[in-house]
């Protein structure tokens, strides 16, 4: 008989947020597949688990979901943990399960702490509708992208970030997507706890402030609002956007996001409404 893979949630930062049965598991497991054995030697030891541990990460996740589904066929039991919350959420995992449901072997999610669900419920921003993507790109070009999509997205959305970028992001976020209301949720169930709920600008002025900013954020971002087709014409958006200011090409830029429309499409529609 082939044994079980368990998904087991474990703490985000406070030590005493897991579940009764998840320790059980941890405790009854055969074996535990965790990102980082000492990280979680130091939950296990909390716990008094002792338990055989192998290490279960991005680099040798491939090899490593071979030998362990092996395992299980031959009747072992194993719980695969992250450092941090639920496993498979911006972490590895995704391989093992894959093969373990391919190979017929049981796969139970233990459930618990999750940092995107519990910024998301004390962020003050709609819950009814949410996406998660995982981190926000490093570069400034693919971020400046996946912001440009949510301009009308009618769900909040969630990301991890890195807390070198997060000054960085919100001032995008402010760019691209104008008075948004944010949330930064920083050290979640840490001793250093932090929510920030306020609009893009606010937020960032607040943190720019500070000599650095450190910790693990979790950023959450409004849902957008469907806009109503603006009657102005294209050349007169420009002309405004420029007595306000504005350069000539940075004004069609804006003009051109704001429209959903190339810049190429704003130059040449400004053309032919000169004429």
């Amino acid at each position: 008989m082939s044994g079980t893979l368990y998904l087991v949630a474990t703490p985000i930062g406070n030590l005493e947020d897991i579940t009764h049965r998840a320790v059980r598991i941890l405790r009854e497991a055969d074996l535990i597949a965790c990102e980082d054995t000492r990280q979680t030697r130091k939950l296990l030891d909390h716990y008094g688990v002792a338990k055989p541990m192998v290490s279960y990460h991005e680099h040798n996740e491939a090899v490593r979901s071979e030998e362990l589904v092996a395992k299980m066929q031959a009747g072992a039991s194993v719980a695969l943990v992250s450092d941090a919350g639920m496993p498979l959420i911006s972490d590895p995992g995704f391989r093992i399960v894959h093969a373990a449901i391919g190979a017929g072997i049981p796969v139970v999610p233990i459930p618990g702490p999750s940092a995107l669900l519990s910024a998301l419920v004390a962020s003050g921003l709609p819950t009814n509708a949410f996406t998660f993507r995982g981190f926000l790109p490093a570069k400034s070009g693919q971020r400046e992208r996946l912001l440009e999509e949510l301009r009308e997205d009618t769900a909040t959305s969630i990301f991890y970030e890195a807390p070198h970028r997060i000054v960085e992001a919100l001032g995008d976020i402010e760019r691209i997507l104008g008075d948004r209301l944010v949330a930064v949720a920083r050290e979640l169930t840490k001793l250093h706890e932090e929510i920030l709920r306020g609009t893009a600008h606010e937020i960032r002025s607040a943190l720019a402030a500070r000599p650095a900013v450190k910790g693990e954020i979790t950023l959450l971002i409004g849902k957008g609002t469907t806009p109503v087709a603006d009657r102005t014409t294209i050349e007169d958006a420009v002309d405004e956007y420029v007595r306000s200011g504005m350069g000539r090409m940075e004004a069609m830029k804006k003009v051109a996001r704001e429209r959903r429309i190339s810049k190429r499409d704003v130059y040449r529609r400004t053309q032919i409404e000169k004429t």
